[in-house]
């Protein structure tokens, strides 16, 4: 009596399995054109990053520092912090995380932002959204690994689809939010001067729901790099895989380095973001 009768057990994970396993049956040549493509973008990406001399990447950090922040010593803390990782020897790994993050943001951010508005206009994708997004934020990182690992092998681009699915609802949310919260005697004052549904959200919608947006491309951005140590596990390179060699060997010196590197990249990239959006605050 003190156990839960095994004839009413539910075996939902096998269901899962065996859709991951038809869809990588028949849809194999679909999957293996999305991997080329986004191993494409993501080579391409990493090229470019590894091709910037170190010295440019610290002035540009330094002047966006400076000019975003509003303040030159905000420049130098990020630049000085940057010429860090570099004098750890970790200057080509930290790019090649760099082109995961960005990869996988850029992917979130073209799926993210139409879906924010599509659930913003229609209560009923909204209702269907709300909790596939719940669920995708309170499942386990590392489950995301197993389908991304079946469809698309091991590497780079299963780490970019896996933390693609972990990083996209905080921009999916933010814009669905945005986009309701403009005021609605703005949109009734456009519509009621002839302008189109797609004018409206062009020109006055997205305008006023944009430091919200930048608010979710922040979080989506900070949850990126929150990934990338699971999604070395599967074989994406970079900073990521410097930290599991060295909980692997317990090499605290390795783990050490690694860890300051990726928390580095991670707060100039969440303050660069965070004065992008304010700077898209509409003055009161």
């Amino acid at each position: 009596m003190n156990q839960f009768p095994e004839i009413l057990r539910i075996e939902l994970g096998k269901y899962v399995e065996n859709f991951v396993k038809y869809l990588t049956a028949n849809y194999s040549h679909f999957f293996d054109m999305m991997k080329s493509g986004i191993l494409w973008f993501l080579l391409n990406v990493e090229k470019f990053l590894q091709w910037i001399p170190w010295w440019l990447v610290i002035a540009g950090v330094f002047l966006a520092g400076w000019r975003v922040k509003k303040q030159l010593s905000s420049g130098i803390v990020y630049s000085s912090m940057l010429f860090l990782v570099g004098a750890f020897g970790l200057w080509q790994l930290m790019m090649s995380t760099l082109a995961v993050v960005l990869t996988s943001v850029v992917i979130s951010l073209l799926i993210g932002i139409p879906t924010g508005i599509l659930m913003a206009y229609s209560e009923k994708i909204e209702t269907f959204m709300k909790p596939v997004l719940d669920a995708m934020q309170t499942m386990p990182s590392f489950v995301y690994l197993i389908p991304a690992s079946m469809l698309f092998g091991l590497g780079k681009v299963p780490g970019v689809f896996a933390t693609t699915i972990y990083a996209v609802p905080p921009v999916i949310r933010l814009t669905n939010l945005a986009i309701r919260n403009v005021s609605k005697e703005m949109v009734e004052a456009a519509h009621s001067f002839g302008s189109s549904s797609w004018q409206t959200l062009i020109k006055v919608e997205l305008p006023q729901a944009m430091p919200t947006i930048m608010t979710g491309v922040n979080q989506t951005t900070m949850m990126a790099m929150a990934m990338v140590v699971v999604a070395s596990m599967i074989g994406a390179k970079g900073l990521g895989a410097e930290v599991m060699i060295a909980i692997n060997r317990i090499d605290i010196a390795k783990g050490t380095e690694a860890g300051l590197a990726i928390v580095v990249i991670a707060i100039i990239i969440d303050r660069l973001t965070q004065g992008i959006a304010e700077r898209f605050k509409i003055p009161e």
